[in-house]
């Protein structure tokens, strides 16, 4: 509850406050209002923020009432404790931080004073002018008083230590020799020379005299004495020896109060004693008799010429001097660059111009006569000039202000000298200790200069960015973009300060003619210029990015806003956007950087053997990873696509300079080995950047933008023809090294022919040159690759195929058909028709070339090294290509499917013939070793004269020999294979016996049980127990063979029978009741012993009876 009383009697404590100043200014007890800067009326202003005293004392006195001063006093009060007059003298208040202050005083604090110590703030709002007893009273004090003294002493600047103008040359010294100091040439204002040649020096100590009548409007203006401390010069010396910390402590302690304040800036603004006494004198002698009259309303230059004579400086060329200045500033002042136009007053302008070189003209004029000219002549200046200042402008009354140090552009270029005195006098990179306070002192002269806070802040901002270029130091340039953020924009000023702005222009001559330059135009087109001069080619200016460019582009950015609402007299172009402009600056400095890499690389290419393209594709990748790394992440913040302006434009250029190498690449030669791979890598890296940095449709948009160098295209027409000839070469190969094969095994562990390792080599070579090139490529050129490789392979498969016999050719011919024949003496009645079979036989084995068995497995060996090897030497490719592919991200899905297609058929052409060649092989090995090696025993002499005195197990141990041979031979993979054929002709030739024997085999259905039991024993031989072919392998090929045994166990009629009815289904696609088909029936019929069946054979089937 009680809070809410305390909140509520604050509510209505500030609404009557308001309610009191609004009756006391909407009245009649202020003679007049002077509203703060960009105010127009009091719905402007702030009532909470106007200090009610500073209100009371205006109305007692009945004198005008400035806000700006009652807003500025209300804001002092704040920073000291609310006293009243009933505390204790023993209270005080602590202004320091006792953190710092050390151990706590073991004495009593001194007596308060009688009079209050004159504070900064206060005295600013002290209007009344000091008397010339107070001025007497005050420089009569002496300065070797004691502290403990119980009389009340004012600090006077007699307390702070006085420095001579060698000191000063010594601090000046030591400054310069403390840091490294930059060129500024190019950072100058646009702004025009003044007519009387007033340099810096001398409007530096104008504004210090301005300083000093500023000072003495509030009252804190007095004399200091002449007395010297001897130790002056030693405590200066020690001072500047001090450490950082200790300078910055010494500092804050001298500088307390508005006296000790002004002297800081006597030194800080260089100004000699003697000068600061003599003007401060002068100033005080011209309020003698002005009662009413504030010292800031004073026509300053008159006064002084008036108060200081000849003597008062020790020699006659300093006078001089200081009186050329002062005549000078007149000039400039009321006549060059007065803030009210004169009319009709032309005429007074050319009678000041008059007196003024009668002024200067009386010290050559002997003494007598200069002086009376001298005093003639400022009296009727001062008749002429005091009226020509207190024309009113900018809504004072006549008198209230001295229109003499505020017209354009004068006023700002003494405002600057003031602003320039906030560096630290021993370090120019840093803002003296008091800057605070001094900007509040700088306040005070806006008065007399005209300055409003949009002209404060800019030519503060001006002030603190030309010392950053100086010095380099980016604290000061942090301070600089935060006064030109204070900037207020356009809509942001009151309507009195647009005005006054906008008539504040001049013109100055440029290598573009004349131009008029409004006041921002003036300050923020050397800043702007400054900052794009930089980020224009960022590269060179901002070797680590850091800050420094951050910074930059913030400072021209914020100048370019405010410029960019400045009437365009200084454009020439219509103006850039902000996105437009980064982007300028994107292209600008990455031409310049590449033109310095072209540079780098032409040097480069003198001392190193590669080939100047490819320099340079390196080269500028490493220029597109550093932009990346450091520039963009900073310019990406006002441009989100800034990194795909600036790959595109790396595109473009080097793309210029590639283009007449890529026309006029024919073959694969060293340099285009060389070049291409580098030009794709940076292509490649520049599509990632741009795909990696903006969205998919603006990504899209910039790609579509790009002219690609099309490496692919034109590098893979040149490895076309280099994989053609390779081709051609691995053909040849391959002839030339199966002529030279002699099929046998390279070793004991390595049974293949050596060919095949000669084929492998010389593809492996030519795999390994494919991607030796590194050029780009399409699958195109793989697919080529696999294609010609393949063919190499096929080919030699179809030359080992070319060495081996025709199968048909090493089996026997098949005996003519014949029927039982009882009479074994009677001759055949077909004899005629049939030669000798023996004679046949010689001239049939005569004519065929059969090769060896073990020959046969190191073919069958070879090939399925080839076969086995085929698979790594794929994948190796596609593991190659999939590497040398790897991070490129165009038409990736494309490749894919492509790389889908050619694995598909990269290799199943020979695969296809090798394994059919296997297969091939393997049946011929099985019936070359029946029909050939076993020939005799197996076809000629199996079962031979009868089945029972000649079986089938007395070719076990043939067969057995054979496998074992086979077996040390053939490698373990194709063994079964090879087992199998050997079983399939096993079971070709038992059935040849059987079905096919000739004459000389006859057989009874006795004989079929041991047929079958035959069967068997070949069966078991071929599972060997487990160790050989599998059963159900051996089952299903033995199967064809039981069949028949089946046959010659049935009964001749039985077969007869069968046969007819055999005869009459095939007719209609069907078989005969046992199974067989008629050819098989009849064969079975004709090695049947008994005259049934031949008679069945002659009489309808023709067959004549057998010759044996």
């Amino acid at each position: 509850m009680d809070e809410e009383n305390e909140i509520e009697l604050v509510q209505r404590y500030r609404r009557d406050r308001r309610v009191l100043l609004d009756f006391i200014l909407s009245g009649s007890l202020i003679k007049k209002v002077v509203m703060p800067p960009g105010a127009v009326s009091l719905d402007d202003v702030d009532l909470d923020q106007v200090s009610v005293d500073y209100v009371l004392n205006c109305a007692k006195k009945g004198g005008m009432l400035e806000l700006s001063e009652a807003i500025r006093d209300y804001h002092d009060g704040t920073l000291f404790p609310s006293m009243n007059n009933a505390g204790s003298f023993g209270e005080f208040f602590l202004a320091t931080n006792p953190e710092f202050s050390g151990s706590p005083p073991r004495r009593a604090p001194p007596a308060a004073p009688l009079v209050a110590p004159t504070s900064i703030l206060s005295n600013l709002s002290i209007s009344e002018p000091l008397e010339s007893e107070q001025v007497e009273e005050s420089s009569s004090l002496s300065k070797s008083q004691s502290l403990k003294s119980s009389q009340p002493k004012e600090l006077t600047v007699d307390d702070i230590d006085d420095f001579d103008d060698d000191i000063l040359e010594e601090v000046e010294r030591r400054r310069y020799s403390r840091r490294v100091l930059f060129d500024a040439s190019d950072v100058v204002l646009e702004m025009p020379s003044f007519v009387t040649g007033i340099t810096d020096d001398d409007l530096r100590e104008t504004a210090y005299e301005i300083l000093l009548a500023a000072a003495g409007a509030s009252g804190g203006l007095i004399v200091p004495s002449k007395e010297k401390k001897k130790d002056t010069k030693s405590r200066l010396m020690k001072k500047l020896g001090r450490s950082k910390s200790e300078h910055v402590a010494s500092q804050s302690h001298n500088s307390h109060g508005l006296v000790g304040l002004l002297e800081t800036m006597r030194v800080q603004m260089e100004i000699s004693e003697e000068m600061d006494i003599r003007t401060r004198k002068a100033l005080l002698s011209a309020m003698v008799g002005k009662v009413g009259k504030r010292m800031d309303t004073l026509l300053i230059p008159l006064e002084l010429l008036c108060c200081i004579s000849r003597t008062e400086f020790s020699d006659k060329k300093s006078y001089i001097k200081w009186q050329k200045r002062q005549l000078n500033m007149l000039e400039e002042g009321l006549v060059n660059h007065p803030v009210v136009g004169f009319g009709e007053s032309g005429r007074k302008a050319s009678d000041l111009r008059v007196l003024l070189a009668k002024i200067e003209e009386s010290e050559s004029l002997p003494s007598a006569t200069g002086d009376l000219q001298r005093t003639d002549c400022l009296r009727s200046l001062r008749d002429i000039a005091n009226p020509l200042a207190e024309r009113p402008a900018r809504g004072d009354l006549t008198g209230e202000i001295c229109h003499w140090a505020d017209g354009y552009h004068l006023n700002v270029r003494l405002y600057e000298r003031l602003l320039l005195s906030v560096f630290d006098v021993l370090d120019e990179g840093k803002l003296t200790e008091e800057v605070e306070e001094m900007l509040e002192l700088f306040k005070s002269t806006w008065r007399i200069l005209g300055i409003t806070e949009t002209i404060h802040y800019t030519c503060y901002a001006w002030v603190l960015f030309r010392q950053f270029v100086i010095t380099g130091e980016q604290d000061i340039l942090q301070h600089a973009i935060g006064q030109l953020k204070k900037i207020p924009l356009k809509e942001q000023r009151g309507p009195q300060e647009r005005l006054h702005l906008k008539s504040l222009s001049c013109r100055v001559q440029s290598e573009k003619g004349s131009q008029e330059l409004t006041f921002l135009q003036s300050f923020l087109l050397p800043i702007q210029k400054w900052a794009d001069s930089r980020l224009t080619d960022y590269h060179l200016h901002f070797p680590e990015g850091s800050k420094l460019m951050e910074n930059t582009l913030v400072v021209a950015m914020v100048s370019r806003r405010l410029l960019l609402e400045e009437p365009e007299l200084a454009m020439q172009a219509a103006p850039l956007t902000d996105i437009e402009q980064i982007e300028l600056y994107v292209s600008s400095s990455i031409k310049q950087s590449f033109s310095r890499v072209i540079q780098d690389v032409e040097i480069l290419s003198d001392t190193t053997n590669e080939h100047p393209l490819a320099l340079l594709a390196e080269q500028t990748k490493k220029l597109l990873k550093k932009d990346t790394a450091m520039y963009l992440p900073i310019l990406t913040l006002r441009h989100r696509n800034a990194s795909a302006v600036s790959a595109s434009l790396i595109h473009k250029l080097y793309g210029i300079k590639l283009k007449p190498f890529l026309d006029s690449a024919e073959h694969l030669t060293e340099d285009v080995v060389s070049v291409f791979p580098a030009a794709e890598s940076l292509q490649q890296n520049l599509i990632s950047v741009i795909t990696s940095t903006c969205e998919d449709g603006t990504a899209e948009a910039y790609l579509k933008k790009l002219t690609l160098y099309k490496i692919e295209v034109i590098s893979g027409t040149l490895v076309l023809r280099w994989v053609n000839s390779q081709l051609t070469r691995i053909s040849s190969w391959v002839e030339r090294v199966i002529q030279q094969e002699n099929w046998v095994s390279v070793s004991a562990q390595q049974k293949h022919g050596s060919s095949v390792v000669e084929v492998y080599r010389i593809v492996e070579e030519t795999v390994d040159q494919f991607f030796a090139l590194k050029v780009p490529m399409r699958p195109g050129e793989l697919s080529s690759l696999f294609r010609g490789i393949d063919n190499a392979f096929q080919v030699y498969t179809k030359h080992v195929l070319d060495s081996i016999a025709d199968k048909e050719d090493i089996i026997p011919p098949v005996p003519a058909l014949t029927r039982y024949r009882r009479e074994s003496g009677i001759k055949a009645f077909v004899k005629k028709e049939f030669t000798d079979p023996k004679l046949h036989d010689v001239r049939w084995l005569s004519d065929v070339n059969v090769l060896t068995t073990p020959t046969l497995c190191v073919q069958l060996n070879t090939l399925y090294y080839a076969i086995s090897q085929l698979n790594k030497l794929e994948d190796s490719i596609w593991e190659r290509w999939t590497k040398m592919q790897h991070g490129l991200s165009l038409n990736r899905p494309k490749e894919d499917n492509s790389r889908k297609s050619i694995q598909k058929d990269s290799f199943d052409g020979s695969r296809k013939d090798i394994n059919a060649a296997i297969d091939q092989i393997c049946e011929f090995t099985g019936t070359k070793i029946i029909f050939w090696d076993l020939r005799e025993p197996f076809i000629d002499g199996l079962y031979k004269p009868s089945v029972a005195q000649s079986r089938l197990e007395t070719l076990i141990d043939s067969l057995d020999t054979v496998l074992n041979q086979l077996c040390d031979i053939i490698v373990e993979p194709l063994r079964d294979r090879v087992v199998t054929g050997l079983l399939q002709a096993s079971l070709d030739g038992l059935i040849r016996v059987i079905l096919d024997g000739g004459p000389s085999r006859l057989f009874t259905p006795t004989d079929a049980k041991l047929l079958d039991e035959d069967l068997e024993i070949l069966k078991e031989f071929f599972i060997s127990g487990g160790d050989g072919l599998p059963r159900g392998v051996v089952e299903n090929q033995v199967a064809r063979a039981r069949q028949v045994i089946m046959l010659h166990g049935y009964e001749t009629r039985e077969l007869i029978d069968d046969l007819k009815s055999a005869s009459e289904m095939e007719l209609h696609g069907g078989r005969s009741k046992l199974g067989a088909d008629t050819k098989t029936l009849i064969r079975v019929l004709c090695h049947r012993s008994d005259s049934e069946a031949s008679q069945f054979l002659k009489k309808h089937y023709k067959i004549p009876k057998s010759a044996a």
